[in-house]
């Protein structure tokens, strides 16, 4: 009898060692997001699809707070303070006003974010040493703009007057000046036309046509992006050559695009935050930027546009719709 109750013992105990190293690998993480993105979006797919290849994946062992998708300025602040309530691993935030509100809402919880200048936007100190609870992506959106405004010059040689779609909450006024100046050199007068909300894009380029201006240059903000079926519909409707921050934009009916793929720069946030889940310290890990940039024109519009791309452009550019 002692004998058979001593192999049973041993036989659980066998038993039991995968089991325990079973549990352990299984550990659940919990994210949140702030963003003011629909979840089904492309660039969350992206994201959750590179996650998974580095073994976090929904329904296994991440776990997506909700609440925190489709957000409006205004209800950034509660959203981000029910996040941290909800003691997640990591918050992952699209922009600077998220990120803030991610920031005021913790100190300590590691915040993976993405924004056009995480040093110039006030959200880190430092590139290579963030040296706190924040890192992320820096996606160069102050200098692209410039590089834009020169391809939409390039692709009206003709056109004296142009005009910077501008969301006040992101570009700011020593930004915007760089730009007018920028132009200036070129021949070309750039005027400013400055949209906060959703609603206010329309009126603002109706305002930019109304002032004589012959093409826009829609600045990189999260807000023309998640509103890019308005921007670009306007600009149809007005018959306005525009260049946007994302080739993606283009692929969605707009005439150029210039910049990193928003889907690759979710994939790359997301190593960034499977190294965090990981146990590796924001602070440690240097902000990043793209590595590839794209020129994308789209033929289609432009044909409808009445306009000829020069073959220059053609000839640079990553992709062309035809």
């Amino acid at each position: 009898m002692n004998k058979r109750r001593t192999l049973l013992i041993a036989a659980s105990g066998v038993l039991a060692a995968p089991l325990a190293a079973f549990a352990q690998k299984e550990r659940i993480y919990r994210i949140g997001i702030l963003s003011y993105g629909p979840r089904e979006a492309p660039n969350f797919a992206a994201l959750f699809d590179e996650l998974r290849s580095l073994g976090f994946a929904e329904g296994r062992n991440l776990v997506v707070a909700g609440g925190g998708f489709g957000l409006r300025d205004e209800q950034l602040a509660a959203a981000a303070a029910a996040l941290v309530n909800s003691a997640p691993d990591a918050i992952f935030s699209t922009g600077p006003l998220p990120t803030r509100a991610a920031q005021a809402a913790t100190r300590t919880i590691p915040i993976l974010a993405i924004s056009d200048d995480m040093v110039a936007d006030g959200l880190v100190p430092s590139m290579a040493h963030p040296g706190s609870n924040t890192t992320g992506v820096s996606i160069l959106g102050p200098e692209l703009d410039g590089k834009r405004q020169d391809i939409l010059i390039e692709a009206l040689p003709g056109a004296r007057r142009m005009a910077a779609l501008a969301d006040p909450q992101v570009s700011t006024p020593s930004h915007l000046e760089a730009l007018k100046e920028g132009a200036r050199r070129r021949g070309v007068e750039l005027l400013v036309q400055s949209a906060r909300t959703p609603q206010e894009i329309a009126p603002a380029m109706n305002a930019a046509n109304a002032d004589g201006a012959k093409a826009i240059n829609a600045l990189a903000t999260p807000l023309f992006f998640f509103n890019a079926r308005s921007v670009i519909e306007r600009a149809a409707a007005l018959r306005l050559p525009a260049v946007y921050q994302w080739p993606e934009m283009v692929e969605q009916g707009g005439l150029l695009g210039y910049g990193p793929r928003i889907t690759e720069v979710f994939r790359q946030l997301a190593r960034l935050l499977a190294k965090v889940l990981r146990g590796a310290k924001p602070g440690d890990l240097p902000v990043e930027q793209p590595t590839k940039f794209e020129l994308v024109v789209n033929l289609k519009t432009a044909k409808a546009l009445g306009l000829k791309v020069p073959q220059s452009l053609l000839l640079r550019a990553e992709k062309v719709i035809e």
